[in-house]
């Protein structure tokens, strides 16, 4: 089933490029392949320009660097980097000429439509956020401001934005590699599955500790990964229906 975002591709080597087709319209995009840089600046700077473009940084006829400097002068269209230099200073150019991302050759198709899945959903346009009420415990998105019983629980950025994507996916299990993707938009190569579960580790200790009946609010699920769990009106743990992502 077509979501109808179209992802441009732009890569002269024909065998990545067609690998990367087929995973993305697997996924569901609407994906096109040009093969040099005077294709994608003709495409990006034409009528109906695509909602996301996977840019090689080495081309025939004009360098990615240069397609995206050019194409940043017009516009803000969602780019994300595709390059064979590993040094830095490289990526960084990338970064600082107005890309949304970069993906280092050789890379894995599924990192890729990943990648295209979360630089989407971040230039997504979004609406302010209500509170998020769960009973005892309540979010403020819009101050990042997190209360049990009336009571502020102390949270760093990280913590918080776990609680937040684990009340929005509420009964269902999200594994670590979902958390990870769902909960920071921001650099994460700091980031790991490792680091979620000291993260979770820490937020439960927290609500744990906050609450007064003891209730744990965050549930391991062995193998697969951890969901939110408030208790009922009665203040036992709800018995869900798990269903895994």
């Amino acid at each position: 089933m077509s979501n109808n975002q179209k992802i441009l591709i732009v890569e002269d080597e024909a065998d990545i490029a067609n690998v990367v087709l087929d995973y993305l319209r697997h996924a569901g995009f609407d994906a096109e392949w040009v093969m040099d840089g005077q294709s994608a600046l003709d495409r990006l700077l034409g009528p109906n320009p695509p909602d996301l473009t996977l840019l090689d940084v080495m081309l025939p006829q004009v360098d990615g660097l240069e397609v995206l400097r050019q194409v940043r002068r017009v516009g803000d269209a969602p780019i994300i980097l595709l390059t064979a230099r590993v040094e830095e200073v490289d990526r960084l150019i990338g970064l600082e000429l107005g890309a949304d991302d970069y993906i280092c050759k050789p890379f894995s198709p599924r990192e890729v439509v990943a990648r295209v899945k979360t630089v989407l959903r971040r230039r997504a346009p979004t609406s302010p956020a209500a509170p998020a009420d769960t009973g005892a415990l309540t979010l403020d998105d819009n101050l990042s401001q997190v209360t049990l019983y009336g009571k502020p629980v102390p949270l760093t950025h990280r913590e918080y934005r776990l609680l937040q994507t684990l009340i929005q996916h509420r009964d269902r299990i999200l594994s670590r590699p979902q958390l990870l993707d769902l909960s920071y938009d921001e650099d994460t190569q700091d980031l790991n599955e490792r680091s979620v579960d000291s993260h979770i580790k820490n937020l439960r200790k927290k609500l744990r500790s906050a609450d007064r009946s003891g209730h744990d609010w965050i549930r391991s699920v062995y193998g697969v990964g951890f969901a939110f769990e408030p208790p009922d009106a009665s203040g036992q743990a709800r018995i869900s229906t798990w269903e895994a992502l």
